[in-house]
């Protein structure tokens, strides 16, 4: 059985080669000394980084073809500026150079419109925040922004949101060994105060019930933002067996809260 053929743009996405880590220093040298063949390799050989990217470009209504082509581009430029002396990985130097490179491509296409004036200050400041990036390898303060723009501090914060894509209810938040959870999800609705109330109590009595290890571990993912490997290494154990924890730890959460939403009668019959 073989995996299914997936063709993007006339690539088939499943013969795309990937390139090691000598091989892709090799290409690097080869291309110092000009040689156009290298570059073309280079690019082919990290078209699955684009694939990654636009996994995050998902459900907006957009052909995935368009969205290729448009990461593909970014791709070129983070070939034709990466510098090896750095140490840096290529794939951490391209990734956000193609995330770009979508998101202005969204930005320039979105049905709704900002003024012309703003658009093009909006993508000045872009294009200084990246030039910022490649010459100092890190991002800029709001201050620097702001003397280059010739802006308040403040404005700049107004410029680059001017210029952010917007978002669906149904965009995820995460979705790391979970369900996933929506935007829609964690939108505070303050309506109904009374039903909050009673569900966070109801929420802290089923955290109460739950292990020391197994609440700290839900306590770090949710409320603190960890990745598994952080809260493996705090607690010294494995990453898998974060996962396995957390995914008990919510099955008993869930269990506890379904059963406090039911009747004495139907408690009995659970």
């Amino acid at each position: 059985m073989y995996p299914k053929k997936v063709v993007i743009s006339g690539v088939n996405t499943y013969k795309l080669p990937v390139l090691g880590k000598k091989e892709m220093a090799r290409l690097f040298a080869r291309l110092h000394f000009g040689e156009e063949g290298a570059r073309n390799e280079l690019i082919q050989g990290n078209l699955r980084l684009v694939l990654s990217v636009l996994q995050r470009f998902t459900n907006r209504g957009e052909y995935m073809d368009d969205l290729f082509q448009v990461g593909c581009i970014g791709l070129m430029k983070a070939v034709d500026n990466f510098d090896p002396r750095q140490e840096v990985h290529f794939s951490t130097y391209a990734v956000p150079m193609i995330i770009g490179e979508i998101k202005r491509y969204l930005r320039d296409n979105n049905s709704l419109r900002v003024s012309r004036s703003l658009k093009l200050l909006t993508q000045k400041a872009q294009r200084l925040r990246e030039k910022f990036v490649q010459e100092y390898h890190r991002e800029p303060r709001v201050e620097e922004l702001a003397v280059e723009l010739g802006v308040l501090p403040e404005d700049v914060a107004f410029i680059f949101n001017a210029g952010s894509d917007p978002i669906s209810l149904y965009d995820t938040v995460f979705n790391d060994s979970t369900d996933p959870v929506y935007i829609m999800d964690v939108i505070a609705d303050d309506s109904n105060d009374g039903e909050k109330w009673i569900e966070d109590i109801s929420l802290r009595e089923a955290l109460d019930k739950l292990k020391e290890r197994d609440r700290r571990i839900l306590e770090g993912r949710f409320l603190e933002g960890m990745t598994q490997t952080e809260i493996a290494d705090e607690l010294d154990i494995s990453q898998a067996q974060v996962s396995r924890v957390e995914k008990s730890a919510l099955i008993k959460i869930r269990e506890h809260l379904r059963r406090e939403g039911l009747t004495g009668e139907e408690r009995k019959n659970a």
